[in-house]
């Protein structure tokens, strides 16, 4: 591989890692300009080079799905809350099945994430020291707990006064 291959791989590989809200997408346009666009190298790239690419959208997507499940997260402009977290790990189990990418091995980080706000959440609302942030109904939080593995059940009922609808 020459050095111009290795760079321009390396900048869309960061332009995926790094991307905003959307992984996928960063990664098929990544993939097009190397590939395809006019103004881009017309490489071929190899599967290594493939799996390279998916492997910063799948991380970039664990990122922002912990990140809005850091209680540290939640008065800053970074934070999206509960609901985008829930959003973002939809995206990424699709993602992960239409790139033939396991997703099971990142659900108990999750859980545990989510047990950890939670708990968060719960003492400081109890202390009077914060309002509730969690911004989805307790039937969505719920159906996220049981997805990630967090409950088999139904969590908690003195959660369900932090949820919102």
């Amino acid at each position: 591989m020459s050095g111009r291959v290795d760079e321009d791989l390396e900048n869309e590989w960061f332009a995926v890692r790094y991307s905003g809200e959307t992984p996928e997408i960063a990664l098929y346009s990544s993939i097009y300009f190397l590939t395809e666009a006019e103004d881009g190298p017309k490489m071929c790239l190899s599967e290594d080079q493939y799996a390279l690419l998916k492997e910063a959208a799948r991380e970039r997507y664990r990122e922002i799905i912990l990140r809005d499940l850091q209680p540290e997260n939640r008065d800053k402009a970074i934070y999206r809350g509960v609901k985008r977290s829930i959003i973002n790990f939809k995206r990424y189990e699709c993602f992960c099945r239409r790139q033939l990418l396991d997703s099971q091995d990142f659900k108990a980080e999750v859980a545990a994430a989510l047990l950890f706000f939670l708990a968060t959440e719960s003492v400081g609302t109890a202390k009077g020291d914060r309002l509730s942030s969690i911004n989805c109904s307790f039937k969505e939080l719920n159906d996220f707990a049981r997805k990630v593995g967090l409950v088999e059940g139904h969590l908690p009922n003195h959660i369900v006064p932090l949820c919102c609808g």
